[in-house]
């Protein structure tokens, strides 16, 4: 069986390409940010959306999770932020006369970069069974086609309410009150795709799904390794927190499989004097490691640092926080003592000398933390990975203490705020008792389905509706062409969304467009002013105000739209849905007596800056597992084998991008523009497979159900690492197989796709 991808616009089909950068931001991105607000916003739109980006009483970023400084600069924000503002204030609209000018068909066939610059959705559209072009239709009309689909299902359980991570704390609880009350817990949301690896393995760990430094540990720590993460394109700002980090002492390490700008030379935009000449180098050292070499890298330093410890007896290892706060060490030890050096090198493809300077580190330093982002939690034993991290910090006792943790630094704003909302498909029975007292219902407590899941019900026809709030469903997940034709197989499919993308274009029976405002703009629901509330990756809560005028009058706020559709489908029910929509502090209250540590949070959240949740592990080294501890766990290393003739492929993103939104055709850090459809090889497999630099290939994955293909990319050499390959999502999402996937957390292994490249005239 072959899979094909939809071919892109010709224009891409010869990108141009040049020597990749080694220095990140500096004038090349305030150039950028200059061409956004004046080319697309004009000056005095751009202040006014600007100035509020990310302040105490302004609105967060639509863009990436991560924290903001207590202390804030007046431009708080990134070039990519600015290029996620520019795409949600800009002046264009998709109207009815859009929809009239473009059937369905024609606009399944534009790349997703044209569909995001078309501008913002103005209002409900709905695509008729056997329809071509979508149609305005009222709230109400909309609001009875979605009542009318749910009331003919023969279970709640035909029924799949899709989560984006920019959903606000108070439409996220609303969202999973209405899909709970109808009685099901499909609720799958982007984090099955991202960080639920991250969840799966430090609930089991440490008993909690987050982790557990704050920016002030950054600050502290001796010993900040980041592996599997491109800050300088996928959380710029944090550029800067390494950067104060280096000048507070902290030593660097980056482990990856490509070298990145971000983390080799740091021209500061924020502090214009730093970039007139030489920058900051961020990373100490660089381990160029193999695609899913990590799990083998750290048990080895595990390995390493108790034979530290046997030679200089209390000299390595924190004895006290071991017997205390910990259980499994003797296993784990007896485990890792046994390792294969030979198994090690062949998994990660560094020198073991690189190993042992790396294990001084951690021998040297008094704290340390460990980052990641999705480069680890992708793979088949990425929750393996992830609990190798945690073993690593515990033997040192780097959880709970000043300058030390675990840091999983999560991609969408507010994806954390979604989780710790209810938007979960498998609630423990704690949370799901304290919901179902506060609104006198028995909630379902069969666990509902996840997005691989989901996506597999949906091609077996169990599904009836499909909503998406927020995201771009198709884009984002795996499998492309079965994930269309699954989708296809609904009723209906309903899209909340803020801008086109090609989950309009891929419908069910029939399908409806329910436009929203965006994080930038006046929420005025209910007559009044409206705040919501948002959680960034270190698990601090903070209000968010939009500036902006509405794009169109039409437009309804997420928690609107929820609570709207509950009073016509729940009816008179025990749930005030009038009442939340009217004023989202009702929400709070209910959330505030739902989940834990949200105590007075209407009059936190008015604080500026927000607040804190707690943290056990982090604020007393408590430990929410069965029997209190901290757990060392066995991992047995599996490296994947990869036939001769293959390389292992990982989807990236580009500079131009964040998660499916497509900004621009250029990745100016990795030297190309105007074009996606390249993929990025070692010079001595190009050599090895006979293939010449700047001609094209075919990528085509191999799995046991058959091959899937993404046609004609320019092949690229780059220094990646030897047998690794990487080419952008979600133009090679269709070679990810919907059934491989990590263990235990069920997430798509798109960071480890067996490929061929086959060339192409």
């Amino acid at each position: 069986m072959v899979r094909r991808a939809p071919r892109e616009d010709s224009r891409q089909d010869a990108p141009g390409v040049s020597a990749p950068k080694t220095t990140a931001a500096g004038n090349a991105a305030v150039s950028s940010i200059a061409e956004e607000v004046v080319g697309k916003l004009g000056v005095k739109r751009s202040a006014l959306t600007l100035l509020s980006l990310n302040q105490k009483k302004g609105f967060d970023c639509p863009g990436c999770a991560w924290p903001d400084p207590d202390h804030r600069h007046t431009f708080e924000f990134c070039e990519n932020g600015v290029k996620a503002v520019a795409e949600e204030a800009t002046p264009r609209r998709v109207d009815v006369e859009f929809f009239a000018e473009h059937p369905v068909s024609e606009l399944a066939e534009r790349t997703d970069y044209w569909l995001g610059q078309q501008g913002r959705l103005t209002e409900p559209m709905l695509l008729e069974a056997g329809g071509t072009h979508y149609r305005p239709v009222s709230w109400s009309e909309a609001f009875s086609v979605i009542a009318e689909e749910l009331a003919a299902m023969s279970s709640p359980h035909e029924a799949v309410f899709y989560t984006s991570g920019r959903t606000s704390n108070e439409a996220a609880f609303a969202y999973q009150l209405f899909a709970r009350k109808l009685g099901t817990n499909n609720l799958p949301d982007c984090s099955n795709m991202c960080h639920e690896s991250s969840g799966a393995a430090l609930s089991e760990t440490i008993g909690i799904g987050k982790g557990s430094v704050l920016l002030d540990d950054l600050y502290q720590s001796d010993l900040i390794v980041i592996c599997g993460q491109n800050p300088g394109t996928n959380h710029p700002r944090m550029l800067s927190a390494l950067e104060r980090a280096k000048r507070e002492g902290a030593r660097i390490v980056s482990v990856n499989p490509l070298p990145e700008a971000g983390l080799q030379e740091f021209l500061n935009p924020q502090r214009p004097g730093s970039y007139i000449g030489k920058g900051t180098e961020l990373a100490d050292r660089f381990l160029q490691l193999r695609l899913g070499g990590d799990q083998a890298l750290f048990a080895a330093l595990g390995s390493l640092l108790l034979a530290a410890e046997d030679k200089v007896p209390g000299a390595v290892l924190d004895r006290p926080f071991l017997d205390e706060h910990t259980t499994g060490f003797a296993a784990y030890a007896e485990h890792v003592r046994s390792l294969d050096r030979d198994e090690v090198l062949r998994a990660t493809g560094v020198p073991w000398s690189q190993i042992e300077e790396l294990a001084e580190e951690f021998i040297s330093a008094k704290s340390a933390v460990v980052c990641w982002a999705m480069g680890i939690t992708q793979h088949r034993d990425a929750v393996a990975t992830i609990r190798e991290f945690v073993n690593v910090l515990l033997l040192q006792g780097n959880i709970g203490r000043p300058g030390a943790g675990v840091c999983p630094v999560r991609g969408h704003s507010n994806v954390q705020g979604d989780r710790t909302m209810g938007i979960w498909e498998k609630m423990p029975d704690q949370w799901l008792d304290r919901l179902g007292a506060e609104f006198d219902f028995q909630p379902p407590r069969e666990h509902g389905l996840d997005t691989v899941d989901t996506i597999r019900a949906m091609r077996d026809g169990k599904i009836r509706v499909f909503m998406g709030m927020g995201g771009n469903f198709v884009r984002a997940t795996p499998d492309s062409d079965l994930t269309e034709s699954a989708l296809r197989s609904c009723a209906l499919t309903v899209q909340v969304s803020t801008k086109l993308n090609r989950s309009h274009t891929v419908t069910g029976r029939r399908a409806l467009i329910l436009p929203t405002l965006g994080r930038t703009e006046k929420d005025t629901t209910g007559g009044q002013e409206q705040v919501v509330s948002v959680e960034d990756s270190m698990g601090v809560v903070h209000g968010s105000r939009g500036k902006l005028r509405p794009a169109s009058s039409q437009l309804r706020s997420e928690v609107g739209i929820v609570c709207g559709l509950a009073e016509r489908v729940l009816g008179s029910d025990d749930v005030d849905w009038c009442a939340m929509a009217g004023d989202y502090a009702v929400i709070r209250d209910h959330i505030e007596a739902v989940v834990p540590g949200f105590t007075d949070y209407n009059a936190r959240v008015a604080v500026p800056g927000g607040f804190v949740l707690p943290h056990g592990p982090r604020d007393s080294r408590t430990f929410s597992t069965p029997d209190g501890k901290a757990h060392l766990t066995v991992n047995v290393l599996r490296p994947l084998e990869i036939p001769e003739g293959r390389l292992l492929l990982q989807t990236i993103r580009s500079h131009d991008q964040f998660n499916t939104t497509i900004y621009g055709l250029d990745d100016r850090y990795r030297g190309i523009s105007n074009g996606r459809r390249v993929v990025f090889v070692n010079p001595g497999d190009l050599h090895d497979l006979g293939i010449a630099d700047a001609s094209y290939v075919d990528l085509v994955s191999e799995w046991r159900d058959g091959d899937r293909r993404a046609e004609r990319f320019r092949v690229v050499s780059y220094p990646t690492a030897k047998g690794c390959a990487a080419a952008y999502f979600p133009e090679t999402n269709v070679l990810v197989p919907l059934d491989s996937v990590a263990e235990t957390s069920n997430t798509p292994t798109s960071k480890a796709i067996v490929v061929r490249l086959e060339p192409v005239p």
